[in-house]
């Protein structure tokens, strides 16, 4: 990594290895342990593809941060060229969040946001709305608050440790209390639009609506993996499983 990333931002997807009976594990049941790992697997293609059609309107490279260590062959298979694999150092999600910005930030780029990997139809225009806002003098976090509390997205252009300090990971408070943060380091805060992830039945239901529907309403990314997994899934197992959320046909590009 020699050459100038000052102009660049790099975003990294948070990801665990799509392993069986290791992730979506609140999704089984209805799901199995296999079809729910497989379709973590299509979220994190879906999402990695978003990043480099962000990458098309600004200037921003795609990292995948995978967890655990010794596992980058469960996603090789997975990702498009142009996105590069970084290896977690330590647990627990406040480290591997504080780590991978600050591997990328000290690897030259700008910028560092971190994605997760639960939003596969994240609008790329958020992506692209970070990435700019980072690069704009002064330092500054931008912060992209997801429905359930938490948030989807974080960026900043420092390896600002406090950000990830003290937060009560997995619960409602940590978008409010990362907002505590950066107020207390003087941190401007960019926010952005609310967004959804997904991590239970309630939000698998809205995300095949969504899917549904997303080419009438131009509104999310399509995620053409995870909408092609949803129809055979349906093939398989039925509407019922999902209730009537998922009556109509899922979308094709």
């Amino acid at each position: 990594m020699s050459r100038d990333r000052k102009g660049s931002c790099a975003i990294a997807i948070m990801a665990k290895a799509p392993r069986i009976g290791d992730v979506k594990t609140r999704l089984v049941p209805p799901l199995s342990p296999a079809d729910a790992a497989a379709l973590s697997g299509c979220f994190i293609r879906d999402i990695a593809a978003n990043i480099l059609a962000a990458a098309e309107s600004a200037p921003i490279e795609g990292y995948v941060a995978y967890s655990p260590p010794g596992s980058a062959h469960v996603f090789m298979p997975l990702l498009p060229a142009g996105i590069r694999l970084l290896p977690s150092r330590r647990p627990g999600l406040g480290c591997s969040l504080f780590d991978a910005a600050g591997d990328l930030l000290t690897a030259g780029y700008g910028a560092a946001c971190l994605v997760n990997s639960d939003s596969p139809t994240l609008p790329t225009a958020l992506l692209v709305e970070a990435a700019r806002a980072l690069a704009a003098p002064g330092d500054r976090v931008v912060v992209g608050p997801a429905d359930d509390g938490g948030y989807y997205l974080i960026g900043l252009q420092q390896p600002h440790r406090r950000l990830f300090e003290d937060i009560a990971w997995s619960t409602e408070h940590v978008f409010r209390q990362t907002l505590d943060r950066a107020n207390e380091l003087a941190l401007d805060i960019i926010t952005l639009p609310r967004w959804y992830d997904v991590d239970d039945l309630d939000s698998l239901r809205h995300l095949l609506t969504e899917i549904a529907t997303f080419a009438a309403a131009k509104k999310g990314y399509p995620a053409l993996f995870t909408a092609a997994f949803l129809r055979d899934l349906r093939s398989r197992v039925g509407a019922q499983l999902f209730g009537t959320e998922a009556a109509a046909p899922i979308g094709r590009a």
